[in-house]
């Protein structure tokens, strides 16, 4: 067998207070999650957290930081999921633009309520994320190299 690590995306969105989840889908339950998802051929870190965002959410953000990079194999898988998580402010919601499939609503909760709802995150990076972000830890978008195929 032959590992490979899943390279993703995800997104702490802010707002007044309260952060953009998406309600999906995942194994057959219904969880709570941020904007996430995986990197596409020749993207960009950057490039695949705004896509996915927007394919998510319907929501145009712009990123302002890198929050972490975090490392999960969920229990009895043979997965590992290697997360790169930003800050991004949002922009600008397209109102009429469908959602990706799998996703069953857009949603903005507060701490608490995302805290209160522990049982149905997608994973446990989900909750460390928002709580590093409350924490204040952030990092320059510069600390990722990208080296363009020309």
């Amino acid at each position: 067998m032959c590992w490979t690590p899943h390279a993703t995306v995800a997104c702490i969105i802010e707002d007044n207070g309260r952060f953009l989840f998406v309600e999906e889908y995942s194994n057959g339950r219904l969880v709570l999650n941020q904007p996430a998802g995986h990197l596409e051929a020749n993207e960009s870190f950057i490039e695949g957290a705004k896509r996915e965002v927007l394919e998510e959410t319907a929501w145009e953000v712009e990123i302002t930081d890198l929050l972490g990079m975090y490392v999960y194999t969920p229990p009895h898988k043979e997965v590992t999921y290697h997360r790169t998580c930003f800050v991004a402010h949002p922009v600008r919601e397209q109102k009429d633009r469908p959602l990706d499939s799998d996703i069953v609503r857009a949603i903005w909760l507060t701490y608490e309520e995302v805290k209160a709802e522990e049982e149905r995150l997608r994973s446990p990076l989900v909750l460390r994320g928002i709580e590093d972000y409350l924490q204040g830890r952030r990092y320059p978008l510069d600390f990722i190299y990208e080296q363009k195929l020309s």
